[in-house]
């Protein structure tokens, strides 16, 4: 079977988000085909919505759904649509921040950060320990693919 990335949405609500890169479309459709042939499945039939946001935006949701009280960098709401994977949805501003702090690129942190969404949309989670290592160990391969370090990894 040939592994195919899913079909996809960009919603750019804050336009800092343009100024990561000139082709982040193509390369944010890239990184998710590598999830499809890493998990060899087929998400050809699939939508996911790719969510440029900011601080308060992000803020807002994760206190409404999580009840939690601050900006997170990367949040995935499931849809219970049949063709519909679900949001991945991003705050620019804690994700700069992040990447700063990690010296990592913006860029490189914003594909890790779709990448791990994306697999929060397929069921994959990190509360248990044992969840955690195994999606943590799919990043990292895929990231790898894509010549992204490991950002576990202490620097």
């Amino acid at each position: 079977m040939n592994a195919k990335k899913p079909i996809l949405n960009f919603i750019v609500l804050n336009k800092m988000w343009k100024q990561l890169s000139p082709a982040w479309k193509r390369e944010i459709s890239f990184a998710l085909e590598k999830v499809a042939i890493y998990l060899k499945k087929d998400f050809s039939e699939k939508e996911v919505s790719v969510v440029f946001a900011g601080d308060q935006e992000v803020h807002d949701l994760n206190k409404t759904f999580r009840h939690k009280d601050k900006p997170t960098n990367v949040l995935s709401f499931p849809s219970d649509e049949e063709n519909e994977l679900g949001d991945i949805i991003l705050a620019y501003e804690t994700v700069i921040r992040e990447a700063k702090e990690s010296h990592t690129s913006a860029y490189n942190h914003t594909i890790h950060l779709i990448i791990h969404g994306f697999l929060h949309l397929l069921g994959y989670d990190h509360e248990e320990e044992n969840e955690a290592e195994a999606m943590m160990n799919m990043e990292i391969q895929i990231l790898k693919d894509l010549n992204i370090n490991n950002p576990y990894e202490d620097k």
